[in-house]
């Protein structure tokens, strides 16, 4: 038995994020864990579900899938959230315009600088001493 579902690739920091959304009962899945139980900082999850909030569909007519891998929880959180938006899009092309309204269809490309030869991180330099 086969169901048909629409997949999204969400990307933020270190984090990747494989999305998929069917139609069902409004479960999810993050990494074979209940999603409040893999997000449960607050506020995660109502950043995951931001896409549905954004087209004015509740998230309990479908199911989602999710493997993610990477990164840290923030990045993740963001990486679900644009996958979750890339596959509504997939399923429905005229959603698209909501979706960017919010901001949800573009790519976070914000990333960590790297380290310099002579600094401590990326911009912060030694204690200057003069003797």
């Amino acid at each position: 038995m086969s169901v048909q579902y629409y997949e999204g690739v969400g990307r933020r920091k270190e984090a990747v994020a494989r999305v998929r959304v069917m139609p069902g009962s409004g479960r999810i899945v993050v990494n074979d864990k209940e999603g409040p139980a893999y997000f449960n900082r607050l506020g995660d999850m109502e950043a995951i579900l931001m896409p549905f909030k954004a087209i004015g569909q509740e998230s309990n007519a479908f199911d989602v899938t999710v493997v993610v891998r990477g990164g840290g929880v923030t990045g993740q959180t963001d990486a679900v959230s644009l996958g979750l938006a890339r596959a509504l899009v997939k399923m429905d092309p005229n959603l698209t315009s909501a979706l960017r309204k919010f901001g949800l269809l573009t790519r976070d490309a914000r990333a960590k600088e790297r380290k310099k030869p002579g600094l401590k991180r990326a911009r912060k330099a030694p204690t200057y001493t003069k003797r």
